[in-house]
């Protein structure tokens, strides 16, 4: 059996049906489509946060998962190249002055942020000045940000804009602070494991699957990488 870690902290990448439980989304369509390649059976386990599925990894609880491209992540798991790629961005209130992503940098400034997100690890290594108020996935730290009255949610620019149609009061800064590079993750000791996956996330975005499944799961907006250099 291929256990599969999938991360529903990512609504882009992976969603689960509330009514019937059933998991969804590229990753899913990925996931199985190895899988039948492979010409075995497929074990999927829902984490709610990234953070959680890398914390699995010293337990060895899966053999494929799919994580943000991150060095943190790279010392211990070894990526396929990306096969979408998202921004990462804020969600501020209405009446912020803020407009860019850099100006909330600044001393002062307090950022809600899912702990272990790929956008947290990035925050922590490049913000000089503001502070990081970790919630326990990112979907809570939409919720930190209002209970806090904090300056900022950081997150993925598509749940973040869908929250902020269907909620008066908040918005979404135009730019972002990081573009999130979303691929295939084996353990670093797996390498054949790792050259196989590789090939295989190149073929999935050179035939189109990966935009196909894209669309499929209602996320047509998102930006599908390029594949490999011939």
């Amino acid at each position: 059996m291929l256990r599969v870690a999938i991360n529903l902290g990512n609504p882009v990448l992976a969603q689960r049906d509330e009514s019937t439980g059933t998991l969804g989304g590229v990753s899913v369509a990925l996931a199985n489509a190895l899988a039948s390649e492979l010409g075995v059976t497929v074990g999927l386990t829902p984490y709610d946060a990234a953070g959680k599925v890398f914390a699995a990894l010293e337990e060895e609880l899966w053999d494929l998962a799919f994580l943000a491209i991150e060095p943190v992540r790279a010392e211990k798991i070894a990526f396929s190249n990306p096969y979408v790629c998202i921004d990462g961005t804020y969600l501020v209130k209405n009446e912020s002055p803020y407009q860019r992503a850099a100006e909330l940098d600044d001393k002062g400034i307090r950022i809600a942020v899912g702990q272990g997100a790929a956008y947290d690890l990035y925050l922590s290594r490049t913000l000089k000045s503001a502070e990081l108020v970790r919630a326990a996935t990112s979907a809570r730290a939409v919720d930190t940000f209002l209970e806090l009255g904090l300056d900022a949610a950081a997150g993925v620019r598509q749940p973040l804009e869908r929250f902020a149609k269907a909620t008066s009061g908040v918005r979404v800064l135009s730019d972002n602070f990081t573009e999130i590079r979303q691929a295939m993750a084996v353990p670093k000791s797996k390498v054949a494991a790792a050259q196989y996956v590789e090939d295989f996330i190149d073929r999935q975005l050179r035939n189109g699957f990966v935009r196909n499944a894209l669309n499929d799961s209602g996320v047509s907006d998102a930006r599908v990488a390029s594949p490999a250099a011939s």
